[in-house]
């Protein structure tokens, strides 16, 4: 049974998984916008959601939290200072996905994930 096993396993270990999810919320919060796979995105969607949830009580606990997850600590300063601002008042859905097509070399199925205005 599947008890509490939700979220996708990309044929990574815990650890890649982690890691890889980790530098997509960072390389999403820097820039505001990545290209990905499908699959990618919407497991980076849950990612970013909690972490723009949680530092939205802006306080010593959600910076601390949020640093667990963002490697970068110059976006995790952006993500309190900038983008803080456009989603206070925002109840969640803080991300996008586009559909771009298929990519070349093994028609994987390309999205642009990016933060919303």
């Amino acid at each position: 049974m599947r008890h509490l096993k939700s979220g996708r396993h990309f044929n990574r270990n815990h650890n890649q998984r982690k890691a890889l999810m980790r530098n997509l919320c960072t390389a999403l919060l820097d820039s505001g916008r990545i290209t990905t796979t499908e699959a990618k995105a919407k497991e980076l969607r849950r990612w970013v959601d909690r972490l723009i949830t949680t530092a939205k009580a802006d306080d010593v606990a959600a910076r601390r939290r949020v640093a667990e997850d963002i490697s970068d600590s110059g976006v995790a300063d952006k993500l309190f200072s900038n983008l803080m601002p456009r989603f206070r008042e925002r109840p969640g859905g803080y991300t996008r996905i586009i559909h771009k097509g298929p990519r070349l070399g093994d028609a994987a199925p390309m999205v642009i994930i990016e933060l919303v205005d």
